[in-house]
């Protein structure tokens, strides 16, 4: 019996992956070592997991835990088994008014903080990479950041724990009889734990050890402290699992203390002329009450002085200057008034290079924070194609860090490493270095092992430093493990993994490994493939925004796939696997991702992998196919008026042999000729009636003109000339409010599907347009809107000339319609919205000249800019949920549609789990799994209660959630026209 068919017998079918596209897919972590596991399970109980214990040991399989797969030291990845739990370990339950959190491992950290976040508090862990790596890695690691230090990690917080033991075992150490149960069902464990107390305080040159160490930040190896701070066998337990990287069992449930999430900040960022000179003021920072203190070199510096709002002195430091960014964060006005006062008398005492600048704008914050923020995808995407960014975090005593630093870049520069650059939390003395790194020849991986050493010998030798302070031991640093700890300690390590693995199955080869060489053993190699895919530095940021990442694959593991296919198509003999990865590739890869770009939202390096999907879905577009759609888009208004008679045809059917007989005459049709089809969906709106409206504009007066003009050039600056800034772009339109003159341009999809099935609504058009009249504004609505389209549609799909042909049409009678770009063009659909404002660097030169003219409008900017102030809104006496969709997102309407909502019902909610849908167009009706996998969290979240309305801006994603949730989701703009109603 093969491994499927035997895991299979343990986990439905469904949950094992042996496909060698899920093997390679899951063959990476954020660190530098690549291990292909024999299968990948998804399990989604304690029972599922205890089984799976007992598999692995009797097959003498080894198995690894892998929750977010962001580890930096690669703990997440294995050549046995690999234990996903990032699929079905997502419940939470917020107790004692928020000062607990009970939470399962398969949840994001920044997630939680966003539940407690109502409460007034947050977790104490605060790594950077919080809002992707989930709470089971940030148990596992015993994770930290910029505030935490050594007393708000999870060993200080953790509260009680569900754990499963290797032998299957199962605890709640909350249970009020837990130590009892512990004591009597595994005795020789507990006596175990208890001996190993003994014999670290019985050698009392290790017990000073332990208590001096854990004074710092410390993760390289178990954390001994357990031993010297607990007595009871139970509570050592508790306090073990935290920081045992997954190595001694597996945490089921976890219920941390909270903190208070302090409301006030003020910060600054310090210039320094040298090392020297910021190391010698970390001492009064931090005797001052600093939350923050985070340094950075001048090379760290440099690698991001070139970046948009960064502040702009940063190009003008002189060589060898160092800067420290410095935070204070208080509950109150009060306390924030004292730091002030701490920070004043601090910067009396420190030798600056500039005068200080701190700030309690939160504007000017994030600016001061883009720059630490931006070091690493900075310096990640400057790398060398073809090299890896390896990032390695350190602890020195304080009062040696300037000398550590310099002996840091001394030895980047021993080794070459031209662009190594050092930053981290200064205060608590823990340093984050980068370098790039290749691993193609023997003599990089030669060269890259002395660099290892040199910094072994560096921090645990020179300085008597940690070799890890956040990231966790891992494969890279479990040789050297004995060489910081000695050789007591680290045989108390060994004991004590022997102790609950005997049999050495769970995650081996980390924390405790006898080869001296595993840091430089199973490798990555970055395979070149194209430019938006080579920059990824496969962190796993991307993943919690990827609607598929439940489904099939996601876009750091669309990467991967890509990489290890072009290092296929370099062997000889790999063809036949090639074919099999490249087919199933197909549905994974290509047919389930909704090319929605909130992945690049979240990339370090803003890898939107929308477009590595649509350019291979480019070049797998046949000539025919091409034709067709060029065919189609030439006649746009034949098309549109086909989609209408398709609609009309659909909904005639399903009265006629209803929903389900649709369905099945959709799917026969599928298999006879060999294609997929799109699938009804009960949800589709009808084909809209569109008001005549084709009153000419008013004549204005020249200086009315000429002042509408000049307000929509410094409209367009902002809302367009950088796209890259239109992403986040908020445009005020509050200039505009004297003028009723206004294009409205409804969308192809809200002209075909703008009328919901509910009878007493009017379409989408006659509602936007009722809306406006009572708020006294005209919109002009032209009378030859038919066959004019985005071409959103065709770029998708990767018809790339018939998306060019479509948007140029369309650009050119808007230049028309605005009398060359006079007067604003409203939209009712904010996926178009996105696509028209984003469209500049496809467009030719004549083209670009135009659309630097227009200015394009979202219905949502229209109504919160312009609209509401102008209603006598009489709110409804209900609560409403919103779904802003990720065109709202990404051009940073979230704020404005919520303000919407909150001024015409008694409240609007956001949900906490909002995704994207994925129904992308067409998406969700070719694969409506796709659209069921992505909603699935949103939806359970909306359905705990009833809203009296669900809104969204794009009729796909309306389409999407009513199904997912069986709510009828409508545009907002029904939301207004409810609440101004006279």
């Amino acid at each position: 019996m093969d491994l499927h068919s035997q895991l299979s017998q343990i986990i439905h079918p469904s949950r094992v992956l042996t496909s060698y596209l899920h093997r390679i897919a899951y063959a990476n972590d954020a660190s530098y070592f690549h291990l292909v596991p024999q299968a990948v399970v998804q399990p989604n109980s304690i029972s599922e997991i205890q089984s799976l214990f007992q598999f692995t040991q009797k097959n003498n399989i080894p198995m690894t835990f892998r929750a977010a797969g962001t580890s930096l030291s690669g703990q997440a990845v294995t050549d046995g088994i690999l234990v996903d739990i990032s699929k079905h370990w997502g419940n939470y339950d917020v107790e004692e008014n928020g000062s607990l959190i009970r939470f399962q491992p398969g949840i994001v950290g920044g997630f939680i903080n966003n539940v407690l976040k109502p409460y007034g508090r947050r977790i104490g862990p605060d790594p950077a990479s919080i809002d992707a790596c989930m709470m089971g890695g940030i148990l596992a690691n015993n994770s930290s950041g910029m505030c935490c230090g050594v007393i708000e990690n999870s060993y200080h917080t953790i509260h009680s724990m569900t754990v499963v033991l290797p032998n299957g075992f199962v605890l709640n150490t909350a249970d009020p009889n837990a130590s009892q149960i512990f004591e009597n069902e595994q005795p020789h464990i507990a006596s175990g734990l208890i001996e190993l107390v003994q014999r670290v305080r019985s050698n009392t040159q290790l017990a000073a050890r332990i208590q001096t160490r854990y004074q710092m930040k410390n993760t390289n190896g178990y954390l001994l402290n357990a031993f010297l701070d607990f007595d009871s066998p139970l509570d050592i337990l508790t306090h073990i699992m935290i920081g045992s990287e997954g190595t001694l069992g597996f945490i089921a449930e976890a219920v941390l203390q909270t903190l208070p999430d302090y409301p006030r900040r003020y910060t600054g960022q310090l210039y320094f002329k040298n090392l020297q000179d910021a190391a010698a003021a970390i001492p009064a920072i931090k005797e001052s009450g600093a939350r923050a203190a985070e340094i950075m070199d001048r090379a760290a510096l440099r690698s991001v002085q070139d970046n948009p709002g960064v502040p702009s002195i940063l190009r003008q430091l002189p060589h060898g200057s160092t800067a420290i960014l410095v935070e204070y964060q208080a509950q109150d006005l009060e306390s924030i008034d004292s730091f002030k006062k701490e920070a004043q008398q601090v910067v009396k005492k420190i030798r600056l290079l500039h005068d200080p600048e701190f700030t309690d704008d939160p504007g000017v914050q994030a600016s001061l924070w883009k720059t630490r923020k931006g070091i690493i995808p900075s310096i990640g995407g400057m790398r060398t194609p073809g090299t890896i960014s390896i990032n390695e975090d350190v602890v020195f005593p304080v009062h040696h860090l300037a000398d550590a630093v310099i002996d840091l870049q001394h030895l980047f520069t021993d080794f070459g490493y031209p662009d190594g650059a050092v930053f981290g939390h200064a205060k608590d003395g823990n340093l984050h270095f980068l370098i790039n790194q290749a691993f193609n020849t023997d003599s990089d991986v030669r060269h890259f092992d002395g660099f290892v050493r040199g910094m072994v010998n560096l921090v645990s030798g020179k300085y008597d430093g940690a070799l890890k302070a956040e990231h966790g031991t891992g494969r890279n640093m479990a040789p050297f493990v004995e060489t910081e700890w000695g050789a007591d300690a680290y045989a108390i390590m060994c004991d004590l993994k022997s102790l609950f693995d005997p049999d050495l199955m769970l995650t081996p080869g980390v924390m405790v490994n006898a080869d001296p060489q595993s840091h430089v053993t199973n490798l990555k190699t970055m395979s070149l493939v194209s430019p938006e895919v080579d920059k990824c530095i496969e962190c796993g940021f991307c993943e919690s925004k990827c609607p598929s990442r439940r489904l099939t694959l996601t876009p750091r593991q669309r990467i991967v796939v890509q990489r290890e296919l072009a290092r296929m198509r370099l062997t000889i003999h790999a063809q036949a696997a090639l074919n099999k990865i490249e087919s199933d590739f197909s549905y994974a890869g290509i047919d389930t991702c909704a090319v929605d770009g909130l992945c690049a939202t979240a990339c370090p390096v803003s890898i939107n992998t929308g477009d590595l999907t649509r350019r291979l879905r480019a070049e797998s577009v046949t000539p025919r196919a091409d034709r067709i759609a060029d065919w189609l888009a030439r006649h746009s208004a034949l098309t549109e008026s086909i989609a209408g008679m398709a609609v009309r045809l659909g909904h005639l059917t399903e009265s006629l042999i209803g929903a389900n007989g649709l369905t099945s005459v959709i799917q026969i049709a599928e298999k006879i000729i060999g294609t997929t089809l799109p699938k009804w969906n009960t949800h589709i709106p009808f084909p809209s009636k569109i008001p005549c409206n084709t009153n000419l504009l008013t004549t204005c007066h020249p200086e009315r003109q000429r002042r509408v003009s000049i307000l929509a050039a410094e409209m367009l600056r902002f809302a367009q000339h950088d796209m890259k800034k239109c992403k986040a772009s908020n445009v005020n339109l509050s200039d505009f409010c004297d003028y009723k003159e206004f294009i409205f341009f409804p969308s192809c999809i809200s002209r075909q599907l703008g009328k919901p099935g509910n009878k007493n609504f009017l379409s989408l058009a006659e509602t936007l347009l009722t809306v406006a009249s009572r708020a006294d504004i005209s919109l002009w609505m032209p009378p030859n809107l038919t066959g004019h389209c985005c071409g959103m549609p065709f770029h998708s799909k990767g018809y790339n000339n018939a998306y060019l042909l479509a948007l140029h049409k369309t650009l050119r009678q808007m230049w028309e319609w605005s009398e060359d770009g006079k007067y604003p063009i409203i939209t009712d659909t904010t996926s178009c919205t996105h696509m028209l404002r984003t469209c500049k660097q496809d467009l030719n030169k004549e083209d670009q000249e135009l659309w630097n003219k227009l200015v394009i409008l979202d219905s949502i900017e229209f109504l919160h800019d312009i609209v509401l102030p102008k209603l006598n809104l009489q709110p409804i006496d209900g609560d409403v949920v919103l779904h802003p969709n990720c065109s709202v997102r990404k051009l940073g309407l979230e704020a404005k549609m919520a303000a919407i909502a909150n001024r015409c019902a008694r409240s609007a909610t956001v949900p906490l789990s909002l995704g994207c849908c994925a129904f992308a167009g067409d998406r969700g009706l070719l694969f409506p799994e796709l659209t069921a996998s992505a909603t699935q969290k949103e939806s359970d979240e909306v359905n705990t209660r009833e809203y009296d309305g669900y809104y969204s801006s794009n009729i796909p994603c309306e389409i999407g959630m009513s199904g997912a949730t069986g709510r009828d989701y409508i545009s907002i703009v029904y939301l207004v026209e409810r609440a101004s109603r006279a």
